[in-house]
């Protein structure tokens, strides 16, 4: 006996369990065909051929239940005109049973209590008709129909092997759903957005350029007639020049958020100091202006990463120091630290803070929290921010400094390196 031996080292050989036993061989070779990836009619087509050639039978449908759980559709069928039974009642009928108490049902053709069926079932030479309840999970999906032109011996392993095939065809026949579902949500995925490309490409172009007009006739009109202007005409320049500058400021931003997502990065080694030099050289003078210390370490480490988009990040976590510390911001600290994974780099300061409950929702898109009311962004900083992580294999998030300020922190994955 096998099990008498220390150990078994049997190599799979399907043509000798096929030899050793024909029914387990075929729940085999009906579990690689419905593993494979094809549309659910051609999947439940070559189902159907394959238990008609296995069990030597003639004739088969295969219908599946709609979602209201009311009709059966018809799905695939071989070797018989299906005119006129392409949807069938699941409350009536040899196949409405078979799905309302998931039973496995084998009749006489002479049987049926539909006589007209059973008639025309015999003047095409039938006999016998099987229906195999599709379950799976404990729930019917549908029936598969079969009929035979000869009368067929049934025994208790051969309708185990009917059972445990309608399971297999039942599970396959959802996931084959699933799948044209996720297809059909994939594809209207992309048209919203290439509309949302269209729309971003439409405020570019189409706004961008009435605004700059605006800002400049508004500002020639200032500029001209600004010492005969009524005190109230003046007050109006003024605003329209500031709306048309943030309208711009906004449209600048949505193409920075765009050209983010996506333009592919480009990976290549960059001293992570030069970085840090040319932030704090670029915000020199409102820094100095503001009398607002500046601190970064000493030794700062080369990474892989794609240079413009760390830049940018850097940019826009220093920019909303500034713009949303307050009056009383004093200082600005860049952190580094590492572990076997990540790179993480920090912004802190020690301005008015945060609100608690903003932490989660500051990263999305148009967000922006409560301090910074009265202060002109588009809401997108953040929201770059954290799509640069995420195509770095990182993360982002935030971190109050206890009484006051705050920190944000970017993580930067260690395996870029293995990339191209």
């Amino acid at each position: 006996m096998l099990f008498k031996n220390k150990h078994i080292s049997i190599p799979f050989n399907e043509s000798n369990l096929k030899g050793r036993n024909q029914r387990l061989a075929f729940i085999l070779e009906m579990s690689n065909f419905l593993s494979m990836s094809r549309n659910l009619e051609d999947l439940l087509g070559g189902a159907l051929t394959k238990v008609l050639e296995h069990f030597d039978l003639d004739a088969g449908r295969i219908y599946l239940i709609d979602d209201v759980g009311q009709h059966l559709s018809l799905v695939a069928h071989h070797g018989i005109d299906s005119r006129g039974f392409e949807k069938l009642n699941i409350s009536e009928g040899f196949s409405g049973k078979s799905a309302r108490t998931q039973s496995f049902i084998a009749q006489h053709i002479s049987e049926l209590e539909d006589k007209n069926r059973a008639a025309l079932l015999s003047s095409k030479g039938f006999k016998i008709t099987i229906c195999v309840p599709l379950i799976s999970l404990n729930k019917v999906g549908g029936v598969m129909n079969l009929a035979s032109r000869k009368v067929i011996s049934l025994d208790h392993e051969k309708i185990d092997v009917f059972t445990a095939v309608g399971n297999q065809i039942a599970i396959a026949a959802n996931n084959a759903k699933l799948y044209e579902d996720l297809k059909a949500k994939i594809e209207t995925l992309k048209e919203q957005n290439e509309l949302i490309k269209f729309f971003t490409y439409s405020i570019s172009h189409d706004l961008k350029s009435p605004v700059t007009g605006l800002y400049a006739l508004t500002k020639r009109l200032q500029d001209k007639c600004g010492t005969s202007l009524h005190e109230k005409s003046s007050a109006y320049c003024d605003q329209i020049l500031k709306t048309a500058e943030h309208i711009v400021a906004l449209v600048k931003d949505i193409d920075a958020y765009v050209v983010t997502r996506e333009t592919p990065i480009n990976l290549q080694r960059i001293n992570v100091k030069e970085i840090t030099e040319s932030i704090r050289n670029e915000f020199f003078g409102r820094l100095k202006q503001r009398h607002i210390k500046w601190s970064e370490p000493e030794n700062m480490p080369e990474i892989t990463a794609d240079k413009l988009s760390l830049l940018r990040v850097f940019r826009n976590l220093t920019d909303n120091a500034l713009k949303y510390g307050g009056e009383e911001l004093s200082q600005i600290t860049v952190g580094y630290e590492e572990d076997k994974a990540f790179h993480v780099f920090s912004f802190s300061d020690d301005g008015v803070g945060i609100k608690e409950e903003d932490n989660k929702k500051i990263f999305e898109i148009f967000q922006r929290y409560e301090t910074s009311r009265g202060t002109s962004g588009s809401g997108l900083g953040l929201a770059i921010v954290k799509e640069v992580a995420a195509r770095h294999q990182g993360e982002t998030w935030m971190a109050n400094n206890g009484r006051k300020g705050a920190s944000f922190f970017m993580s930067v994955s260690k395996d870029l390196e293995l990339m191209d």
